[in-house]
């Protein structure tokens, strides 16, 4: 059946049920109050009948009838359909924004100074950041795209490994040249240590037990010190010459090539287990724009480790 009524008038009447008032819905559509009135008075004129119980007060002036909240979750839910709609028409070209699920820290220290090279190239792409370390859901969070730290596996999503990493010592050349002493990695005993607890919890995330550990062989205490739940504060607590930090080379690479932190005991290597993945949806990898952010977070990885 052919509806002959604006979807204008759909979207005042359902903003106005919702609401339970057309100021309320006006604020929300961004028009005037009377606009809405008209709107909605456009669509009962054509069905014949009343939408609302109208109230002279009270907080709740428009009381839906019976028919209109029967009606109510099938308008919804087409509202809900066209601007899925909308948006898979958009996701065909670069142009539009490009949601991308990321650590704050990750966004700090690796991403942001990189972004630019990414707008130059594609201008027609907005890049939206979600700075989350919390799961999330793709699809009902409107994700496109993401950076994850771990072992690999996101259930649903594809996951294309980015980076490896290492962990190591780093503290402020002000601290390593006042100390003077460290020169050997039980020397770290004595020091105050700070403690990155963004993934404590997380199988196979390094901790400074388990460096010391692999370092000296012995069992020295690494719970000593600062704790910070955040990779890039705990860098910048090193940078301030609060203590050493355990840092994860991704995270400490640009503070490393300007000076800022000194690394300690370089001829000790220690791997993660956890790597750097960029995650998406199978159905989602061949879109554009997509595919185009994927491949250029590969090049700029590739590009450091070259």
């Amino acid at each position: 059946m052919k509806i002959p009524v604006h979807l204008n008038a759909l979207r005042a009447f359902e903003a106005s049920a919702r609401h339970q008032s057309f100021s309320a819905a006006a604020a929300e559509l961004n028009v005037t109050p009377a606009a809405v009135g008209q709107l909605v008075r456009t669509l009962e004129d054509w069905l014949g009948a009343p939408l609302f119980h109208r109230a002279a007060g009270g907080r709740a002036r428009l009381i839906p009838t019976e028919a209109a909240e029967r009606a109510l979750p099938e308008i919804r839910a087409g509202f809900d359909r066209l601007v899925l709609g909308m948006e898979r028409l958009k996701e065909g070209s670069m142009s539009g924004v490009l949601t991308v699920t990321i650590s704050p820290a990750f966004a700090a220290k690796w991403l942001l100074p990189r972004i630019d090279r990414f707008q130059a190239a594609c201008p027609d792409t907005d890049v939206r950041l979600d700075t989350n370390l919390k799961a999330v859901d793709f699809v009902s969070q409107r994700i496109d795209i993401g950076v994850r730290y771990g072992l690999g596996s996101w259930p649903g999503l594809i996951a294309d490994k980015l980076m490896d990493e290492e962990v190591y010592p780093v503290c402020s050349p002000e601290m390593l040249h006042r100390k003077g002493r460290l020169t050997d990695p039980t020397d770290l005993e004595h020091e105050t240590l700070i403690h990155d607890l963004s993934m404590d919890g997380h199988a196979g995330f390094p901790t400074w037990a388990a460096w010391i550990k692999k370092a000296t062989g012995l069992n020295i205490s690494g719970s000593r010190g600062m704790k910070i739940n955040n990779s890039a504060a705990v860098l910048q607590a090193a940078v301030e010459g609060h203590g050493i930090a355990l840092a994860r080379s991704v995270m400490a690479r640009d503070d490393l090539a300007s000076g800022r932190l000194i690394r300690l005991f370089s001829e000790i290597s220690f791997p993660s287990p956890l790597a750097y993945y960029v995650i998406y949806r199978a159905e989602c990898a061949g879109l554009p724009r997509i595919r185009t952010f994927r491949d250029w977070l590969i090049q700029e990885a590739s590009d450091i480790h070259s």
